[in-house]
């Protein structure tokens, strides 16, 4: 756990130069937002995640609401939709305005329609609905963010399922292929090779994938043992009887 929230507070793929803007006072110049967004855009090309890095771009935008790019904010909550179960996404709402009010009909700002649908994705995630995040994520409701956004985030499916991985192995030692199928939205030949690579084994005859322990599916019984010393028991059969 440490690591990972080592990893949370500085990414090993974030620059010097990221590391400065921030963790440095340059973190609130405006003039530096463009190489911020600039490095959101490798985000959604490499894979690569930083929170922090993409929580300064929010601010920036808070402090100067004239910097403001609603394509930008939504690629922000694409990347923190699936850095669940951490509550990333929760963090980028807090820094949000309420811009609905503010569209300009010459330019329409997509982000409050996408708002909810977005919002929608994570609960889903968050309350372990799998099969109910990619039904909406292949709906026609969810046609415009697939369309425009999630399309140009590299890997984006793989990362959802890498949430759908971690919520598996935190719960499960088995679980039925079908079953493993419709978390992950994959079949056939497609949930196999995945399964694979995961390092896990599929029982041809039963169709159960074993998942292999790890501290969090491992159940074990927990003995505590209390060692109390004979002059703390005579404290409390002394007050004992002072109270009675």
């Amino acid at each position: 756990m440490a690591s990972v929230a080592s990893n949370w507070v500085s990414p090993p793929t974030r620059t010097p130069l990221i590391e400065n803007l921030v963790s440095g006072v340059d973190r609130y110049n405006p003039s530096n937002v463009g190489i911020l967004e600039d490095y959101l855009y490798h985000q959604t090309r490499s894979q690569e995640y930083d929170c922090l890095a993409n929580l300064a771009i929010l601010k920036l935008y808070q402090f100067n609401p004239d910097l403001y790019n609603p394509d930008v904010v939504i690629n922000i909550l694409i990347k923190a939709l699936t850095s669940a179960p951490f509550p990333d996404f929760n963090l980028c709402i807090s820094l949000l305005d309420d811009r609905a009010a503010n569209t300009n009909p010459d330019e329409p700002d997509p982000l409050p329609s996408l708002l909810p649908t977005l919002t929608m994705l994570y609960n889903l995630l968050q309350q372990c609905r799998f099969p109910a995040f990619w039904a909406l994520y292949r709906s026609d409701e969810v046609e415009s963010l697939r369309d425009n956004y999630t399309v140009e985030c590299a890997g984006f499916e793989d990362a959802v399922r890498d949430v759908v991985i971690r919520a598996v192995k935190a719960a499960f030692t088995r679980i039925g292929r079908e079953r493993l199928g419709t978390y992950l939205d994959l079949t056939g030949s497609d949930l196999d090779i995945h399964v694979a690579k995961l390092g896990w084994s599929i029982d041809s005859s039963t169709g159960v994938v074993t998942v292999p322990p790890n501290p969090d599916n491992r159940i074990e019984s927990t003995v505590v043992q209390e060692n109390i010393q004979l002059p703390q028991l005579t404290k409390v059969i002394t007050h004992a009887s002072q109270t009675a």
